[in-house]
């Protein structure tokens, strides 16, 4: 395991808070609803990030989706790429995280960084990228049932799980961490950014208001025990770091946990914490900036993923 610090004093504008409450107050926008699954309008995106839409079948809507096409992608009609998922947080859409595709975009085009996917999925405002007890937020299976082969099948990427990353920030780590941690099958790499990771089966969070009451299901859901009960793959086939800012008090300490748990688990990793970084992931990124995609890149290197595979 490979632990370190980073320590950054940065200046930008805060994010909005994660899913969880935070000081006793959760932001209204952050409740689930029927609607949210679709922003409208779509504000202005960075250079080669696109929206669209597609028909979820296990909810019987239209799900918003942004994507980044490196620029060689339309020239190159032979090449595939490796693809980043990118999960947005509590009370976000689609469009909420795509900063992350202009920073690629500039180290494209500075030469520094391959040319890789982004995908920015709606995966609800606080669904935590999973399937409600009532089934009507079916944020799992959209994701891992419909959006990645739905990608895979409309875009030209390499689709294995090798060269297919996943990440976030919020509840877009916390997300990315239960589907990693329940679909280790389906990915190569996570990378979790100050997701508060909760052991949702334990007695006393109960009851759930999201997942229901069913103790199979909390178990099932449960990212602490999925990590036990796939640790054998998941050491032999996926690399993971965690990151948090020493100031982010509403999710610092599950982080911690979590790292924890890996440690405990013998799961190979790398962890970092980000001295006096609250909340936002802005400040997060621009702080390491020139490194901020090192991590999945060598993640897919060491996966033998050729970055400039043709078929």
């Amino acid at each position: 395991m490979r632990c370190f610090l980073f320590a950054l004093l940065l200046i930008a504008v805060c994010s909005p808070l994660s899913a969880q409450k935070a000081k006793g107050k959760t932001k209204s926008n952050q409740t689930n609803t029927e609607d949210m699954w679709v922003v409208a309008p779509v504000p202005e995106l960075p250079l080669g990030v696109t929206h669209h839409t597609f028909r979820s079948a296990s909810m019987q809507r239209d799900i918003g989706y942004c994507i980044y096409l490196p620029p060689g992608y339309e020239a190159d009609t032979e090449r595939r790429y490796p693809v980043i998922y990118h999960l947005h947080g509590a009370g976000g859409n689609e469009t909420r995280s795509v900063y992350s595709a202009s920073v690629l975009h500039e180290g494209i085009l500075a030469g520094k960084l391959p040319e890789i996917i982004m995908v920015f999925p709606n995966g609800g405002r606080s669904t935590m990228y999973q399937d409600s007890g009532d089934g009507r937020f079916m944020s799992e299976t959209m994701m891992i049932k419909e959006l990645i082969p739905l990608i895979d099948s409309t875009y030209r990427t390499i689709a294995d799980r090798k060269a297919r990353c996943i990440e976030g920030f919020s509840m877009g780590g916390r997300g990315s961490t239960n589907l990693a941690m329940k679909f280790p099958e389906m990915f190569g790499s996570l990378f979790n950014q100050s997701g508060n990771v909760y052991r949702v089966s334990d007695a006393t969070n109960l009851p759930n208001a999201y997942l229901g009451d069913d103790p199979q299901r909390l178990k099932d859901n449960d990212a602490f025990l999925n990590l036990t009960k796939n640790i054998d793959y998941l050491k032999a086939n996926m690399r993971i770091q965690v990151a948090c800012g020493t100031a982010d008090d509403g999710h610092l300490k599950t982080v911690r946990e979590y790292h924890a748990a890996l440690t405990a688990a013998g799961m190979p990793h790398s962890y970092f914490e980000v001295e006096g970084l609250d909340h936002n992931q802005k400040k997060m990124i621009d702080g390491r900036r020139d490194t901020w995609f090192d991590f999945q890149i060598e993640s897919l290197k060491l996966n033998q993923i050729d970055l400039h595979y043709r078929k």
